[in-house]
């Protein structure tokens, strides 16, 4: 199933690719970051190919700029984003291409502070108002998350693992990796304040 795949020994471990965004996030939260693989050379090194070390499903916010907030360069991720990282079936076979053809060992699901799709979900579920066109299809992808009862109540988070648990749930090609031990499926929620991303437990 992952024969595309790099070889597992050539590729950080699950907990190793983890670390590295933890780790860049917080560099980038302190003020220094490094701004790795940002070079021309290593621009150019990587028109042959790629090889990131993590996917990564985040709000399409324009807030949100996930290779900065990590501290990740070209290369390093591969980034699928929506408003309110809502799966769908071009989502899901997005991070299915990460995991089974790029290798990829960390999936994170990226939720943030103050997230519109989250607070439109709130809104149609304590009083029934919907977004116009297209866009109540992003309320559908959030509301089941939440607490019915107090919408508000964890809400960023709660909509992280729901969107884990969907994501899970949907891929056969997911799960067999997480099987496997050579992907680890995690959550976070990104402080727009402060910074920082804080993983979300289950």
């Amino acid at each position: 199933m992952f024969s595309n795949a790099p070889d597992p020994r050539s590729r950080p471990t699950p907990s190793q690719a983890l670390q590295a965004l933890i780790d860049g996030n917080l560099r980038f939260a302190e003020g220094r970051p490094r701004r790795p693989h940002q070079d021309d050379a290593h621009r150019r090194a990587l028109t042959d190919g790629q090889h990131p070390h993590a996917v990564v499903l985040a709000c399409s916010d324009s807030r949100v700029s996930v290779e900065i907030l990590l501290d990740q360069g070209f290369g390093d991720l591969f980034v699928v984003r929506t408003a309110g990282h809502v799966l769908d079936r071009s989502v899901v076979a997005s991070v299915e291409f990460a995991v089974a053809q790029l290798g990829v060992s960390v999936a994170l699901v990226l939720g943030h502070e103050s997230c519109g799709a989250v607070a439109a979900a709130q809104r149609y579920l304590v009083d029934g108002h919907d977004l116009p066109g297209s866009m109540p299809a992003l309320v559908e992808g959030v509301r089941d998350h939440l607490d019915p009862e107090d919408p508000s109540h964890d809400a960023v988070a709660r909509h992280v693992r729901g969107t884990i648990t969907d994501l899970t749930a949907g891929s056969a090609l997911v799960r067999e990796a997480q099987r496997s031990g050579l992907l680890s499926v995690v959550g976070g929620v990104y402080g727009l304040g402060d910074g920082r991303m804080v993983l979300v437990q289950d």
